[in-house]
């Protein structure tokens, strides 16, 4: 049975060794105070709040220290994290809080209204209510004792959740995928040996606690490592330019979004950025003018790909392919079993359209409470993740979309990721989106959103490019020009609410 108290470990080999700072505030932990904080914390939970493995705790909070502590007291421990989107109204979080039944809440105080607003809307109520400076308190005394503070882990199995983490449901609910102590320590193997990463890196993360990208892209594999994370509240492209330069960064992840804003901030120009290998980048793929920019910078992009229930790091395009192989989300990760199959089930060929299935030792076991979505996803023990995926002769794998994304136009089926793409490589274009919609002779047509650079481009101009170059049930039936197009909160277009408006 591997240990699952990595902090432990590296509080033992490299004490001294940073492991957080807050970039906003310069505050920091080694390895040493991180677990020191979170041995305080873990005795407070379990010996004083009697609090038991398997009870869960809700955080409505962003990065910072003390938060990640509270990870690492639940490696520790057993209790099972349930970070929430503070972007989301009470009423929304409201079903969450049912649904999980946390024995102890614990917000920001920037988030108290929202709190109050859940427990009077919750019943029966959260029993314990904590505000995040309490917490605070509990690891700062931690760190003023003058002696270690040991704190014998728990026995845990290996399929005990640490996370539940909230996805968006088909059926309007939002599901609780179970994210365990395997499946993190599957995808941080997978991570650094795709990744390379060494005790001595540095990175930046930007992204929100309540997605998977927040945790385990980055932050967790780098803590499993005993690498260095800085912690960063808010996305401001002139700012995280220059603290990639002080902090001499090695690797950073982001959305296309973040990348394409640094790259037309003013400040891009200016910064060295030598430390870098490589940029990761999850989410839609990135436009060619995007990659080529960053290439004559001397930055390597690596796209990648995953998901909240198996992973997330699960593809990897290498930086050598990033031009090469525009569109690619590389290939399968060292321990991630794939697979595309039809609607019958069956394994497609080479460079034909099938849903990805995936199996490994990162994968969930289900979702929480829920042995009806579980059962949808892993009929067979391969997770069906709704997406659908081409592999090239290479061996190299293109997202051609999601299943609900798709749609059928004169019986043939339209994947909108593609057009996407197509349109991307007109001059001047840099977002798009498209949509099916009804059509009273086709079923569905095409409705593409485009966003261009202030350039003076026609609609007329864009179909005739499309028409020139891809088949006439692809090409969009409508074309409008808009401003921006809605984005989600983790940087990703937000095809939902352009289906609202239409």
């Amino acid at each position: 049975m591997y240990t699952k108290d990595w902090v432990a470990k590296w509080a033992l080999y490299s004490p001294h060794q940073p492991a957080l700072k807050e970039l906003d505030t310069d505050r920091a932990y080694t390895y040493a105070e991180l677990n020191q904080a979170a041995n305080y914390l873990a005795a407070e939970l379990t010996q004083t709040q009697r609090l038991r493995k398997g009870d869960r705790i809700m955080v409505l909070a962003e990065h910072c220290l003390e938060y990640v502590a509270l990870f690492v007291a639940a490696q520790k421990t057993g209790l099972i994290l349930v970070p929430i989107n503070y972007r989301l109204a009470a009423g929304e979080i409201n079903y969450m809080v049912a649904n999980c039944q946390p024995a102890l809440l614990i917000y920001e105080e920037q988030f108290e209204d929202k709190a109050l607003q859940l427990q009077a809307l919750t019943a029966p109520a959260v029993p314990d209510v904590w505000p995040l400076a309490k917490l605070a308190t509990i690891c700062h005394r931690g760190l003023e004792a003058f002696e270690p503070i040991p704190f014998t882990a728990a026995e845990l199995d290996e399929d005990d959740p640490v996370f539940i983490l909230y996805t968006s449901g088909t059926t309007g609910f939002p599901k609780g995928a179970l994210y365990t102590h395997r499946m993190l320590l599957w995808n941080s193997l997978n991570t650094s040996l795709s990744l390379e990463i060494m005790p001595a890196d540095v990175t930046i993360n930007c992204m929100p606690p309540f997605h998977t990208g927040g945790w385990n892209v980055l932050l967790t594999p780098f803590l499993h490592r005993g690498a260095t994370v800085g912690l960063l509240k808010k996305f401001q492209p002139e700012r995280l330019l220059a603290l990639l330069d002080q902090e001499q960064a090695d690797i950073f992840m982001g959305v296309p979004t973040m990348l394409k804003m640094m790259m037309e901030s003013p400040a891009f120009a200016t910064s060295d950025l030598g430390s870098l290998r490589y940029f990761i980048v999850g989410g839609e793929a990135l436009p060619l003018e995007v990659i080529r920019a960053w290439d004559r910078k001397g930055i390597k992009i690596r796209q990648g790909f995953g998901l909240t229930e198996v992973g997330p790091n699960l593809f990897s395009l290498h930086q050598d392919d990033a031009v090469r192989k525009i569109g690619s989300i590389g290939r399968a990760n060292f321990y991630v079993e794939t697979r595309l199959i039809d609607e019958q089930g069956q394994e497609v060929g080479p460079n034909e359209v099938g849903e990805l299935c995936l199996r490994g030792p990162m994968t969930t076991p289900g979702y929480w409470r829920d042995p009806e979505a579980t059962a949808k996803a892993l009929p067979d023990g391969w997770f069906r993740t709704g997406d659908l995926l081409r592999r090239d002769d290479e061996g190299y794998f293109f997202v051609m979309d999601r299943i609900k994304n798709m749609y059928i136009s004169g019986g043939e089926n339209v994947y909108p990721a593609e057009i996407e793409r197509f349109l991307l490589t007109f001059p001047g274009v840099s977002e798009v989106a498209v949509i099916g919609v009804p059509d009273a002779r086709w079923g569905e047509v095409g409705k593409a959103f485009v966003v261009t650079k202030g350039l003076d481009i026609s609609c007329d101009a864009l179909l005739a490019y499309c028409a020139g170059n891809l088949a006439r049930f692809k090409v969009p039936k409508y074309l409008e020009l808009v401003a921006e197009l809605p984005k989600n909160d983790t940087g990703k277009i937000n095809k939902k609410a352009l289906l609202a408006a239409v």
